[in-house]
């Protein structure tokens, strides 16, 4: 009987290391994902520091940062960063946003981000890999 254990074991075992195996070529294969975040998603996304930006409050809350640095790591690529750009552009000034308080918010937040926040920016210009604010 403790050799059908032991038996028993090692099959459990041989199964459980193939299963492993199997589950870690298959994600090690897939490839990253390259637009995790929509344009309205951000917007979406961003709705807790609407008060700040429109300046109801006088400074980003928790949620808010959270947000921020949750679409920061969601832009995870430079077409992605650039699209976001774009529509961050489009989108503030018909949701009240003050240009400076845009500017402000990832410092304010202490996030670098990798888009300028500036409505004067050339979206086509953003780069992977390069962050801005950083005195933040």
């Amino acid at each position: 009987m403790a050799k059908q254990q032991v038996e028993l074991v090692f099959s459990f075992l041989y199964i459980a290391s193939l299963m492993f195996l199997l589950v870690t070529c298959m994600v090690g294969n897939e490839p990253e994902p390259v637009d995790d975040i929509t344009c309205e998603d951000a917007l979406k996304a961003l709705m807790p520091c609407k008060p700040y930006l429109d300046k109801s409050e006088p400074k980003p809350t928790g949620p808010c940062c959270l947000a921020v640095e949750k679409v920061k790591e969601l832009a995870n690529s430079t077409q992605v960063r650039r699209d976001l750009c774009q529509c961050f552009k489009k989108a503030a000034p018909g949701m009240g946003v003050d240009p400076q308080r845009a500017k402000a918010l990832p410092e304010s937040c202490h996030i670098r981000v990798p888009v300028p926040i500036d409505p004067q920016t050339d979206c086509s210009k953003v780069e992977f890999g390069r962050y801005y604010n950083l005195g933040a």
